[in-house]
């Protein structure tokens, strides 16, 4: 019987003071893919890690073996392992920019990996290098190999990644959350290639996500991990389908679908609270006058009126960020208006148009002062309120506190909290003065599913309480979807489609839609 390419008994992985890994039990077979899903903690990635031996300072092997094609990994000496990694056992990790040498070129890198592991001469390994380039589908390869990472998209990053990995032929794939930061699009090009390009080579795929749908989409079989351990394994849509332990059905019920809370509708009549008219951005360009200004948002119109919840969707590069940022003044337009309660907004905006509105952003730890306390950083915004004492703005950002279920934490600061807590302390801050209108950059992108959730529904709750209007952005339609009353889908800079955001994405007119619709993994 031909070995499993990944075998992992009884493995166990503890910090100084805390057992990270409780004795699991893995098993990837030759060309098939085994999703290890859980949340941020849970473990999956120190799993990963251990196989190459790849584990943080201070973090330990206890116990169990690793077989790579029947090959004790734990037994091996160090010298060995180097001869292991990248040429049996490739890495493609969430963010390809951490992975590539930032000042060495695309072809440097991907000889130099070819020329440590095999005997080829260095035009040889060029050849190489150009038809994995091709194999990805990336065009004018030979060009490429002379640029550098950053001048690439996150999405055609991941491609250089998965053709540096696939151009050693190695038997383990091990893919830590490649597509976390991706949009719909750029995702399931990425996926579809890893899939293709490891059926042909019949290597085994060990992909770590947090994603069930992806899972449920791509995986040959699934392992949930939990708090260190396996809670429940089998065919992945077999497990999706019929969760057997609580565990497992917590993480299906948080993936999100169409709201079942009646959002307001979009109204015609009565005066809009945000109207935008012919909106573009322009970057300058660089490399002379010779090279074109790009166009970030070009012409883009709509109304907001007052309660709305209105999802903004598009791939990365479309302009969804820009016009957030352009409608709150973060950069300057080009041409065309913003109007907010009738009144027309110019360049800085007014201390009383930032009075009413606020941003909520992505990443919550960078937009928080890592040195003040929670309650002085919900506190901030009420500091322009004349008739508020200090003792009461510290009363209000409490009690806003306590409303996003953070009560009793207004003396701990950022680091003490997790992801998903320190972004209900950003919301906190944005609805401490009552806004009118909230935009609410990607807030969910990097956060596990089941927190992802609690931050939706948390939104939504408050947006019903409150009345504020929300622009919601994001590369996730799913979110959309269970948010949004309205959507507005934008692709190159436009709005490409726009109405309520059930029919639109039961039924897309446009072609961008429609790919949209059909890249979005679902169960």
């Amino acid at each position: 019987m031909t070995p499993s390419a990944l075998e992992i008994s009884g493995l166990s992985i503890a910090s100084s003071d805390k057992l990270l890994v409780k004795g699991v039990n893995l098993g990837v077979k030759h060309g098939e893919i085994l999703a290890l899903a859980g949340e941020s903690g849970s473990g999956k990635s120190m799993t990963a890690r251990a196989v190459v031996s790849l584990l943080p300072p201070g973090v330990r092997r206890l116990s169990g073996s690793i077989r790579l094609g029947g090959d004790d990994l734990t037994a091996m000496a160090d010298t060995d392992l180097r001869k292991v990694r990248g040429k049996r056992v490739g890495m493609v990790l969430q963010e390809p920019l951490s992975s590539l040498n930032p000042a060495m070129r695309i072809g440097d890198q991907l000889v130099e990996a070819l020329l440590w592991h095999e005997k080829l001469s260095r035009r040889e390994a060029r050849q190489r290098a150009i038809a994995m380039l091709e194999r990805v589908r990336i065009g004018d390869a030979e060009a490429l190999l002379r640029a550098y990472p950053h001048e690439f998209s996150g999405g055609m990053r991941q491609r250089i990644m998965l053709a540096s990995v696939f151009l050693l032929k190695p038997e383990l794939i091990i893919a830590d959350e490649p597509t976390t930061a991706l949009d719909a699009l750029a995702q399931r090009e990425v996926l579809d290639l890893m899939v293709e390009l490891g059926r042909d080579s019949g290597a085994a795929v060990l992909l770590i996500t947090h994603n069930l749908a992806l899972a449920n989409r791509y995986a040959d079989s699934l392992a949930v991990m939990n708090n260190g351990d396996i809670v429940e394994s089998g065919q992945a849509r077999v497990v999706l389908a019929a969760p057997a332990q609580p565990y497992t059905r917590k993480l299906v019920e948080a993936v999100p679908r169409r709201s079942e809370i009646a959002m307001p509708a979009p109204r015609a009549d009565g005066d809009p609270l945000l109207s935008v008219r012919g909106l573009s951005v322009e970057y300058p360009a660089r490399g002379g006058a010779s090279v074109a200004a790009k166009r970030a948002l070009d012409d883009v119109s709509f109304d907001a009126w007052k309660g709305e919840f209105i999802g903004v969707v598009g791939g990365s590069g479309s302009g969804k960020t820009t016009l957030g940022r352009a409608i709150m003044g973060l950069v300057s337009p080009s041409s065309g208006s913003v109007r907010f309660v009738g009144e027309p907004l110019s360049m800085p905006r007014s201390p009383a148009f930032r009075a009413r509105t606020q941003m909520i952003f992505q990443d919550p730890y960078s937009s928080l002062d890592p040195r003040r306390k929670l309650v002085n950083a919900v506190a901030d915004p009420l500091r322009h309120e004349a008739d508020l004492s200090a003792a009461e703005r510290r009363d209000r950002a409490n009690a806003l506190l306590e409303k996003v279920g953070l009560g009793g934490f207004g003396e701990r600061l950022p680091h003490q909290l997790s992801g998903g807590q320190r972004q209900r302390v950003a919301i906190a801050r944005a609805l401490v003065r009552e806004p009118d209108l909230v935009v609410a950059d990607e807030p969910t992108s990097a956060l596990d599913m089941t927190i992802q959730a609690q931050i939706l529904v948390l939104l939504q709750t408050l947006q019903a309480e409150r009345g504020f209007t929300c622009l919601f952005i994001s590369h996730d339609l799913a979110a959309i979807e269970q948010v949004a009353s309205r959507a507005l889908v934008m692709d190159g800079g436009r709005v490409v489609e726009t109405g309520d955001a059930g029919m639109i994405f039961a039924h897309p007119a446009h072609q961008f839609t429609r790919a949209l619709v059909e890249a979005s993994p679902r169960f």
